[in-house]
Order: structure tokens, then sequence, then C-alpha cells
């Protein structure tokens, strides 16, 4: 059996291509220097993975920003409104389409599948397609002429592109097909032209719930290339999930098939035995997790292997991962600081790809040789297993006694809101922020210097306060309605409250890719989790002590926690999410009993936990609303509980959000360009909600022509009573003269609505 790859992390064992983005955003690097630094660390991933024994190593998965972006730039689908003339896209058109300028609006981004990643969703109206340059053609050549490595490139298929594009009819799809077969065609005939033997098609979109008219689009472009392309082979590769119409997939006329078994609940094997597997193609067996962070059960993974040898002959399969280690860190490695009991127990892609080649020589009849690696990875999966932090005895308890415990709250929302609002007396149309201010580089060197121990408590705490103080000042001067306290102290939305609870643990350098630059260190949950002291109570309070107007506490949810994290393999995530829950139930108690009354529990990540396959998507939304509500079920009627979700299609899910009885959601609108309120012309919403009203992962700042076309198009479909206005996200990112400026316009739009309003009122 050969060993093989599937994508690799982009950013570098240290982030170096994030800071090599952001040195140029910047305008600290020169473009020619900026090139020969991605060029540098892309060359380096490559190095890497063949240094660890892997076969078929891909090339083309690495990108300057999203590897959608390229597919979209690759073909010249650039929105007008970037000013683009034709011919390969410069960076500034690049990366404008990403972050947007000072001209034009970025496209949309959103969540990858079932991923923490977001991808830039391509706009298809107003331009016909062209082949601007061949990306994986340049990637391929790359690879060879300066490595001497014949890699496999990787191609996003080209139904899947479709399927995650904007700007089109249903009944248009067969004509954009069209468009884009010969121009697919082209890259492929290009690169067989140029010796490359295989290419990676990745159609994941393959995994999801498809009708029959999809299975006859796809089966149509996959009959095009076999006519059209020679001289290459196809490798066309799923993952996150079971494929549903097996037969229909491995029957298309492509040379390999690569499948997901750890993801795929048992059924693509099933499958395979039920249906067995065509001896003329090679059958890509992902049975290491490519999203996952623990060792691998190696012998259970011989076992896998050796069914499925029962079907496919060993030199027909390639042992790869469930899908692109672009989800997990690089190195485990240079995690000194862990415990070695819990080090010893992972494995990031670095480790994946020595378990790949391992699995590849064991599964090849040569398992004597790698006996004492197979023994020394079954050890250490055993010894975390037996960890005290495994067994706290008082968790348990209180998951086994869920049945008993409360679950909603006494009265129902239109009650809690009367009772509210002569609490509050807010405005019409209440004005607030998601949660965090800008991190500066100031506050990020506060905290560095407090986490060496260069500063004592008392100094960070001093320095927290003070910027805290300074943002309820701007805050009151801005006229907000409902204030937030700045979330300073925290390094991220989760692993802040992680470093607080028992049962997580912190990498040095688990980072891994969000979206663009943005890199996040998720936690791993190794153990059972439980909080023993108040998380967020001491600078919620402290700010509150600044103004008499309310001061939310800002807590974030037990679900976005869980797919922010890394999470342990030997219980279900339903369990661990009620874990989560029970604790952060203890931190909002606490809350209110130091008598802060508004407190938003954001779930950003509700609904990228949502399964690929619709049938599955009442269990898994039934159990991450019965979390959220165990968090927030035991506060009085009077305390105010708010939420934030973010960059996601809400439309199939309004009643999920609705049946988390948050008393407000606050909900991104303005990337989607205001698509997400046409869910509201169809259904009712009875609860208070604010759809974001500006993007705040780009630098510019809008007009406010802008932000009142985006509120009034909103109160055309939602009750203005129920209306909130405020920001798309939290503004960690941004700067604080753009924070300032944008708020300002917020404020004086929301004014102008009042106005507008009270003046339809008065006619009657």
């Amino acid at each position: 059996m050969k060993s093989g790859n599937l994508g690799y992390p982009r950013i570098g064992s240290d982030r170096q291509w994030k800071k090599a983005l952001e040195a140029y955003w910047a305008g600290k690097l020169e473009e020619a220097s900026f090139h020969q630094e991605l060029k540098r660390i892309r060359l380096e991933n490559i190095k890497t993975q063949q240094e660890k024994g892997i076969d078929i190593i891909p090339v083309g998965d690495f990108t300057y920003y999203d590897h959608i972006l390229d597919t979209a730039t690759m073909f010249g689908l650039v929105p007008e409104r970037f000013s683009y003339a034709g011919g390969k896209p410069g960076l500034d058109v690049y990366y404008a389409m990403a972050r947007g300028n000072k001209e034009a609006t970025a496209c949309e981004m959103t969540k990858w599948f079932n991923t923490n990643y977001h991808y830039i969703v391509p706009e298809l109206q107003g331009r016909e397609p062209q082949l601007t340059t061949n990306r994986p053609l340049e990637a391929y050549l790359e690879a060879k002429n300066e490595l001497g490595i014949e890699g496999r490139p990787v191609v996003v298929g080209l139904y899947t592109f479709l399927k995650l594009s904007k700007g089109y009819d249903a009944n248009e799809l067969g004509a954009w097909i069209e468009r884009l077969l010969p121009l697919y065609a082209k890259v492929l005939n290009e690169l067989a032209e140029a010796g490359a033997q295989w290419v990676q098609m990745d159609e994941p979109i393959l995994a999801t719930t498809l009708a029959e008219e999809d299975l006859r689009q796809i089966a149509r472009i996959y009959a095009y290339f076999a006519a059209e392309v020679s001289g290459v082979k196809l490798q066309l590769q799923t993952y996150f999930e079971a494929v549903d119409h097996y037969e229909a997939v491995v029957a298309l006329p492509v040379d390999g098939i690569g499948l997901d078994f750890v993801h795929d609940g048992g059924r693509n094997l099933a499958a395979v035995q039920q249906y067995g597997f065509p001896q003329d193609k090679v059958l890509g067996a992902g049975v290491i997790d490519g999203r996952g962070i623990w060792k691998a059960d190696l012998q259970s993974k011989l076992e896998l292997l050796e069914q499925l040898r029962g079907t496919v002959s060993p030199e027909r399969i390639i042992v790869q991962p469930s899908n692109s280690l672009l989800h997990v860190p690089v190195s485990a490695a240079q995690e000194k600081a862990l415990d070695p009991v819990l080090r010893n127990a992972l494995a990031f892609a670095e480790e994946k790809l020595v378990e790949l080649a391992l699995l590849a020589k064991a599964a090849g009849d040569d398992r004597d040789s790698v006996a004492a690696e197979l023994a020394e990875a079954k050890r250490s999966r055993e010894q975390l297993q037996q960890s005290p932090a495994r067994a706290l005895h008082k968790v348990h308890a209180r998951i086994a006694g869920l049945a008993s415990e409360p679950s909603s709250r006494p009265a129902d929302a239109a009650a809690r809101r009367d009772i509210q609002q002569k609490r509050w007396n807010l405005p019409l149309l209440p004005t607030t922020t998601i949660g965090s201010f800008p991190q500066t580089p100031e506050v990020r060197s506060a905290r560095l210097k407090w986490r060496k121990g260069e500063w004592s408590e008392q100094q960070y705490e001093t320095f927290i306060n003070e910027q805290i103080k300074t943002w309820i000042d701007i805050q009151t001067e801005l006229e907000l309605d409902v204030f937030v306290h700045g979330e300073f102290e925290r390094n991220d939305m989760v692993e802040f409250f992680g470093e607080k609870l028992d049962g997580f643990a912190f990498t040095a350098y688990g980072w891994v890719q969000s979206y663009g630059s943005r890199c996040v260190k998720p936690p791993v949950i190794y153990g059972d989790v439980e909080l023993n002291a108040p998380m967020t109570v001491t600078e919620t309070v402290y700010a509150q002590s600044l103004t008499k107007v309310p001061v939310k506490g800002m807590l974030t949810g037990p679900v976005t926690i869980l797919n922010w994290s890394f999470v342990r393999d030997d219980k279900s995530r339903e369990e661990v999410a009620y874990q989560i829950a029970l604790a952060l139930r203890d931190e909002l108690e606490w809350l209110e009993e130091a008598g802060i009354g508004m407190i938003q529990v954001d779930e950003p990540a509700i609904r990228e936990g949502l399964p690929l396959k619709k049938e599955q998507w009442p269990a898994y939304l039934e159990w991450a609303v019965r979390a959220f509500k165990l968090s927030t079920s035991t506060v009085k009627d009077e305390t105010q509980i708010h939420t934030h979700m973010c960059y996601s299609e809400f439309h199939d899910m309004i009643e999920a959000i609705s049946a988390l009885d948050a008393d407000v959601i606050s909900i991104e609108t303005s990337r989607s360009h205001g698509e997400l309120i046409a869910s509201f012309e169809e259904h009712t919403y009875d609860k208070g909600i604010g759809l974001g009203v500006y993007d705040i992962h780009s630098p510019r700042v809008p007009a406010i022509e802008e932000i009142s076309s985006m509120i009034d198009r909103a109160l055309r479909v939602l009750d203005p009573e129920l209306f909130w206005i405020n920001p798309d996200c939290g503004l960690k990112t941004r700067k604080q003269e753009e924070t300032v400026a944008a708020l300002r316009l917020m404020v004086d739009a929301t004014k102008l609505a009042r106005e507008k309003y009270a003046a339809l009122a008065s006619k009657g």
C-alpha cells in the first residue's frame, strides 16, 4: 500500500504565513519579498511531507488567502465592483475581494461545510469565466523543478465550486456547468502536457444530501472530462461524511475515489463491503482523522484496512487522512509544556503523516518492523484514558441527573419582555455592540508581559481597568444604549473560558486557520469539564460600576466552546456539550448575583456543527438547543439573555434559533447583503433581534446611507419594537479610530431611523 496526503496546513509551524500576509497588508513587506516568503513556506510544507515518508504529496493546496477564492480568480470570476479589467487578477483585486477596500465591500464569507474554516463565497453574476492562470499547473511545476517532487495537483471540483457559489438561479446551473467545463478541461490537459500523472479533484459536496438532479449533473461533468481530458488520471476525493449514493459515485468515469472512513459512521465501509469497489479504480482510504488531534487507535485502523483488503487489492489502496490536514495544527513536537501523558496522546499534522506512513507499511504485510511504534501508540492512548481528569465524580453525577435539571425559563418570551422593559426602559431601536473592542498592540503586549511574569497581577488588572474605563467613556460619548466592557482581558472567546475550566488544556503552537490570516488556537478538551470559580464577574462588575447604562456580561456558549475546541474522542459531543453547559450555568448565576442583569451567551458556531446530512439535523439541533437552555434556564425573568451568531446561512434553522429562547439575538447580515432579511419575510420572529448593520471584518468605514438602507429593509419585515441595532460581530480586530467612526455612524443612522419611525407612527 502507498501513503498519501490530501492537503497540509498553510500557516507554518510558527504562523509564518500569517505574519507575512499581515506585513504585506501593512506595507512593511514589498510584493516581491512577499511572494518569496510564501514560496519558502510552501516548499517547506512539501519537503516536510516527503521527509515523513508520504508517497503521494498534494500540491496546489497552498493559498495566499483561501482556496475557493483562488478558484474564483483563476476563472476570472471577479465581481464588477472591484474594477477588474481582465487577465490574471493582481493582489490588489484578490485581497479586495477577501477584505474589501474603500470603494467596494468584500465578498461574503461563510463556513466551509461543517468546519470552523471560512471561505470566500464566489459571486458569478456579471462575468463570463475565463482561465486567467493555471494555478494547479504552477504548483505542480514548482514542486517538480524546485524539489524534484512529482506532486499530485489539487483542484476544487467543478460541482462543489458551483454549489458553494452565489449569484445564479437554480435553472442556470446547467448553463454555468457548460461555461466552466472547457476551462476545467484546459486546466487538466495542460497538467497532462506538463507530465502530471494524477490530479486530486476535491468534491466534498458528494458527502452532503444530494438530489437526483445533482447526481445527473455530476455524471455529466465527469463524462465530459472522460471524453475531453487525456493523459492524466483523476482521483475524485470526498470527505467529511459518508457518500449516500455510493454506487453512482464509484461508477463515475474516474481513476480513483477517495472516501472518508472516520466520520462516515461506518456507512462507507458497509457500502464497500455490500456493493464492492471497481477493479479499475484506486481507493483513497481516509482512515486517519484529518480534523481531530488524537493519536489514532492504530490497531483498529489496521483492522479496517484489512477489511478493505477483502474487497480491494492492497496495491490499489492509498492510506490517507479523512480530509485535508488544513484543520489541525502543524506539529505536537513543540508542545513541551503540556503534561507528558496528554502530549504523548496528541497527533497534529506532522504526527499524522507519520501515522499514515506507519499504517501503509504495517498494512502492506510489514507489521513486524513497526511493532514497537504500534505498541507505543496504544500505550499513549491508554494512559490518557486512565487519567484522573476523566474521573470527576461530581461532573458525572450532574450528567446522570440531567432529567431533573431545569431546561427552560419559567415565563415565556413575551412576559419576560414586559418585565425587562420595565427594568431597563430602553428606547426604540436600542443600540449595542457584540462584545469585544480593539485589541491594540498595547493590549497584546500587556497580556504577554503578564503571562511571562514581567507584570504582577495588580499591574495587569490596573491596565485592564484603564482600558475598560476608556471604552466605557467612549460608549458614553457615542450614546450607545447598552454597553460592554470590551473583553480586553481575553485572548480568544473560547480559549479564555477554557483556561478557567477543568478538563481543558492549552497548546503553545496549536494554531489553525479560521479565515484569511486569522488563526486560532483551539483549546483541547481532554477531561471532564467543571467550573470552580467565577470567570468574568470581576471585569463586568467593574465596568458596570462606571455607568448607569446597563453593561452586558459576556460569555461564550456551550456549543461554540465545543465546536471551536478539539474534543476528547472517548465521549459523545452531546455529553461534552452538557458538561460545558452546566459549568456555564454556574457562571451566569454568579453574574446575576453580582447585579448584572443583561448577559450575552454567544453561539456563533451553533450552525457549523450541523451534520452534512439533513436527516441528522433534528437530533443535533435538539441537543444543541438543550445545551444552550441548560446554561440559561435558571436566571430570573428580569435578566435579559442575549446571544450572537455570525457568518452562516440561517434561513433553514430559524425555528431552532427561536427555540433557544434568548430574549435578544444578533445575527450577521452585512456581507450577505441583507439576504437573511428575506428569511424573516417568510418566518415570524417574536423575540428581540439585531441584524448586523455593517461588516467589521473589513477595515472600511461604511457610509451612513449603507447602514440606513440595511435598517430600513429590516424594519419592513421586523417589528421595530423588537429590533436592535449593532455591528456584525465583535470589534477585536479593528483599530480604535475606525471602530469609533463606524459606531458613530451607526448611532447617527439609528437616530434617523427613530425619527422616521416616529413620523410614520404620528401619521397613523
